[in-house]
């Protein structure tokens, strides 16, 4: 498996937050909070949900861990398999395959960074079982008609496809999937007494969160990534966020989704990053994850996936009409 090569890059984000926080008064000394910046990668093998082969089981112990680890070594050293996106590293492991393939994979294992196995089978921490609790009728409703939307090979214009594939955004939280660990999941963070910047590397996108007590915007304002409001209680940082864009429907949620990041530094090399999800339309009962980020001496690469993904839109546009012609 390849390391990550590094390469330079500029935070607009953080001059932006820079030019609006005012310099501290001469003599007041700020209270003293725990230093989040830096560069973090969410690298760990961990699935999101418990698999059913380890139901009942939420931590493995160091033999097996150390097992995973020579058979993750097998299947993905020498770039034979292809690339395992998001909880396959753990999976195939898991299932101790000959051959890891994929159908949605578009290179090998070579292009994979160093995943890291730990004792826990599962990010979900609550419910205890480790699963995602069951979706409302309203929800299952809405999570089928957005993956048959994915699904359509013929969009009639650009509206049609799907908002990650036109680099509007790759929503939020990272929590999943090909995006919840691995090479696209670097963030970059940075802090001042009145904002944080959390910036994701892919797509480039920047959350400016305000830390000083003013409310989140009219409910009548929505936006992809929500209204984000921070505060400090002890040593972690608590974002909250509502006001969700009805079209950023992460796992199938809606507009209600309220979301409760909490940042807390665990070591020198580690947040203790907890999201807790709760939406009363999408699912029975509020969940909660943990993820471990770990700080890493990368940089961040500006990535070419700009809004709108003009040269890809027309290329599938044309396609579906030179379809159309021909079955006509």
């Amino acid at each position: 498996m390849s390391g990550r090569p590094v390469a330079s890059s500029g935070v607009m984000a953080w001059l932006a937050v820079m030019s609006l926080t005012p310099a501290p008064v001469a003599g007041q000394a700020p209270p003293a909070r725990p230093d989040l910046q830096g560069v973090w990668i969410s690298n760990g093998a961990t699935p999101l949900e418990r698999p059913k082969r380890l139901e009942g089981k939420s931590r493995l112990n160091d033999e097996e861990v150390a097992e995973l680890k020579r058979r993750a070594h097998r299947l993905f050293k020498d770039g034979n398999s292809d690339f395992p996106g998001g909880d396959n590293v753990f999976l195939a492991a898991l299932a101790d395959v000959d051959h890891y393939k994929s159908p949605n994979a578009t290179s090998g294992s070579d292009d994979m960074i160093e995943r890291e196995f730990d004792n826990r089978t599962a990010l979900i921490v609550d419910p205890a079982d480790g699963k995602v609790p069951p979706l409302t009728p309203e929800g299952a409703k809405r999570q089928a008609a957005f993956a048959a939307s994915r699904l359509r090979s013929e969009p009639a214009g650009p509206e049609d496809v799907s908002f990650d594939r036109r680099c509007l955004t790759f929503g939020m939280p990272r929590l999943g999937g090909n995006y919840g660990a691995g090479p696209y999941s670097y963030y970059q963070i940075v802090q001042t007494p009145d904002y944080v910047v959390l910036t994701m590397e892919f797509i480039h996108e920047a959350r400016i969160i305000p830390l000083d007590g003013r409310p989140h915007l009219p409910q009548s304002i929505s936006q992809w990534d929500g209204d984000s409001r921070g505060r400090w209680e002890g040593n972690t940082l608590v974002v909250d966020t509502t006001n969700f864009s009805p079209k950023a429907h992460f796992m199938g949620s809606s507009e209600h989704l309220h979301l409760v990041e909490r940042f807390t530094r665990a070591d020198a090399d580690t947040i203790t990053y907890e999201i807790t999800l709760s939406d009363p339309t999408t699912w029975t009962k509020p969940w909660t994850a943990v993820i471990r980020l770990k700080q890493t001496r990368d940089k961040m690469y500006e990535v070419a996936c700009h809004e709108g993904n003009y040269y890809s839109m027309q290329g599938v546009l044309a396609g579906a009409r030179a379809a159309e012609k021909k079955q006509n």
